[in-house]
C-alpha cells in the first residue's frame, strides 16, 4: 500500500468521487457525509480541504474546466483544415461529457442554477469560450467558401452548441443507450451538410 496521500493527491480523490457521486445519486441529493464516506474520510476532514460545500463544487468545476479546455487545444493540435478542426471540437465536445456523465445533471442542478454563483460563473465562461473557439473556426470555413456566408458565425455556433446539448440531454434521459460522440457527430455532419456553401451554389444555377 501506498503512503499518505499529499493534499493535493486527496482534493483530487475528493473531486472524483464528488464526480461519481453525483452521477449515482444527482448533484442535489448529494451531501459532504456521502463524499467523505465513500473517500473514507469523517467529515469534518473533508472541510479541511474545502471549507464550505460550494468551495467543493467550484473545485469539481475547475476540474471539468481543465477537462474540456485540455480537449479542445488537443483536438484543434491535431486538425488543420478548418472542417476537421470544427468536428474535432464538437466530437472533443462529445467525449468529454461521455466520460463525465455527471456532466448534464451538474448543469440542470439546484446547486448550480440557484445556490451557487461561482460554479454558474465557471460554466457560463466554459460555454462562451467554446462557441468563441466555434465562431473563429467557422469564419475561416467562411471565408474559405465552405460555409455559408449569409448566416451569423455567432448564430451558427449557438446551433452547434445546442446540438451538442440536446443529444446530451437525449443520451441522459435514454439511460445512456447510445454512443454520444458517434451520434452527436452524425448529426454535426447532417447540420454541417445544410450550413454547406455548395447549396448557394446550386440554389444560384437553378435561377
Amino acid at each position: 500500500m501506498s503512503g499518505r496521500q499529499s493534499a493535493e493527491e486527496r482534493k483530487t480523490q475528493i473531486v472524483a468521487e464528488v464526480l461519481r457521486l453525483a452521477d449515482e445519486i444527482g448533484p442535489d441529493r448529494l451531501s459532504t457525509t456521502d463524499v467523505a464516506r465513500a473517500v473514507g474520510l469523517s467529515q469534518p476532514a473533508i472541510f479541511r480541504h474545502f471549507p464550505t460545500k460550494g468551495a467543493l463544487w467550484l473545485a469539481v468545476a475547475e476540474d471539468i474546466a481543465d477537462r474540456l479546455q485540455e480537449s479542445w487545444a488537443a483536438s484543434e493540435a491535431e486538425a488543420a483544415a478548418p472542417k476537421a478542426r470544427l468536428r474535432g471540437l464538437i466530437g472533443a465536445q462529445l467525449s468529454v461529457i461521455s466520460a463525465t456523465p455527471a456532466l448534464p445533471s451538474i448543469l440542470f442542478s439546484r446547486e448550480l442554477q440557484v445556490d451557487n454563483q461561482a460554479l454558474r460563473d465557471v460554466f457560463r465562461g466554459l460555454l462562451g469560450a467554446f462557441q468563441s473557439r466555434l465562431v473563429a473556426v467557422i469564419r475561416d470555413l467562411q471565408a474559405a467558401g465552405d460555409m455559408k456566408r449569409d448566416v451569423s458565425p455567432e448564430d451558427v455556433a449557438i446551433l452547434l452548441t445546442s446540438l451538442v446539448q440536446g443529444v446530451a440531454i437525449r443520451w441522459t434521459l435514454g439511460a445512456r443507450g447510445f454512443s454520444l460522440p458517434q451520434e452527436g457527430l452524425r448529426l454535426f455532419d447532417v447540420q454541417l451538410v445544410l450550413l454547406n456553401a455548395e447549396e448557394d451554389v446550386l440554389d444560384e444555377k437553378k435561377r
